[in-house]
């Protein structure tokens, strides 16, 4: 019965992340799969580029809270929360610089912003499709942003302690079922720190007043989720892909003062992320003669983002026994906080 409570705690918690993901693309992409793949692939990327980017940093985070390592076979386990704060910039996007070929706003010259996955839970501009530079009477409206202006990620971690001071980091949450529409999700992350002061100094690293400390980390997210984009029986077979790997590099420097522990870091993250609509999908084309025109294409969604850049964080371990609580803020492209709770042994 634990077992089973703790299973269903762990499904809860990544369902609530990935909630934002699950609105978003259920009740507000289909809405985007207009005019061919073309078009409808710049819409898509400017609609989830905070989605790609706010889950890059937040795979990133939380993997170091103390320079201190945890001593031979010491270890602990943690659940922490990252909320990645979307820039205001990056909350809406204006179709006229995506250099669309059939899409235009319904009024020449008319509005032409939408908000972005993590804009304002407001409708966007009205649009209108195009047939060879000629105006047709199919309009439709940009979809509204989820109203919520951070990008939520879960980590689940465990870390032990090895000889020579070197601690070693596992994430992995095996493929996990969240629900008959709501997709699927793994993810695994390994990681490594090596703390300094002992290698280089011996037994006088004593003397220091802190620690120090250098890490990696290699974090993978899978999601699938099924879509209902015009589906009929023809069409029945639609899925939305997203896979995001994450790479952590930083220096820790921290100071253990009886039971809490503050700690700053500088690193450089980096991370790739890919988008892919699978199946068929069945796209208005209108034409001059024929404004009711639809065509099916298979697999017609792919998109790629890449993001990197130098981060500096600020934070703090408390130690109560064997239970833990973890914080810490981060500047980076995308500021975020990180936030969880633990528990082990270690020194």
């Amino acid at each position: 019965m634990k077992t089973k409570l703790a299973a269903l705690k762990i499904l809860f918690i990544l369902s609530a992340f990935l909630f934002p993901v699950r609105l978003l693309a259920q009740q507000d992409v289909e809405g985007l799969f207009k005019s061919g793949p073309e078009d409808a692939t710049k819409l898509i990327n400017a609609y989830m580029n905070p989605l790609f980017k706010g889950l890059g940093v937040g795979l990133n985070s939380g993997w170091n809270t103390t320079a201190k390592s945890n001593g031979f076979l010491r270890f602990d386990l943690r659940i922490t929360a990252t909320a990645a704060f979307v820039p205001t910039a990056d909350r809406t996007y204006d179709v006229n610089t995506l250099g669309l070929q059939n899409i235009r706003p319904a009024t020449p010259g008319g509005p032409s912003i939408g908000p972005t996955a993590f804009g304002n839970d407001s409708q966007g501009a009205n649009m209108r499709l195009y047939a060879n530079g000629t105006p047709t009477t199919e309009t439709f409206k940009l979809p509204q942003g989820t109203g919520i202006h951070f990008v939520p990620s879960p980590q689940i971690q465990l870390t032990m302690g090895l000889p020579k001071n070197i601690d070693v980091s596992l994430r992995y949450v095996p493929k996990i079922k969240l629900g008959s529409d709501a997709g699927k999700i793994d993810l695994f992350g390994a990681g490594a720190k090596v703390e300094l002061l002992p290698l280089l100094m011996g037994k006088s690293q004593k003397l220091m007043p802190f620690d120090i400390a250098v890490a990696l980390g290699f974090t993978r997210l899978n999601y699938s989720l099924p879509l209902q984009v015009n589906t009929n029986a023809q069409h029945s077979n639609q899925e939305l892909n997203i896979k995001v790997n994450g790479f952590n590099s930083e220096a820790i420097i921290s100071k253990k003062l009886l039971f809490f522990t503050p700690f700053a870091s500088v690193g450089y993250n980096s991370s790739s992320s890919s988008l892919k609509a699978l199946g068929d999908y069945e796209f208005s084309t209108p034409t001059a003669l024929n404004p009711n025109q639809t065509t099916t294409y298979t697999d017609p969604i792919s998109i790629k983002n890449n993001l990197d850049g130098f981060r500096a964080s600020v934070g703090f371990q408390l130690n109560m026994a064997f239970f833990r609580v973890y914080g810490s803020y981060t500047t980076a492209k995308y500021d975020y906080a990180n936030v969880g709770i633990g528990f082990g042994f270690g020194k």
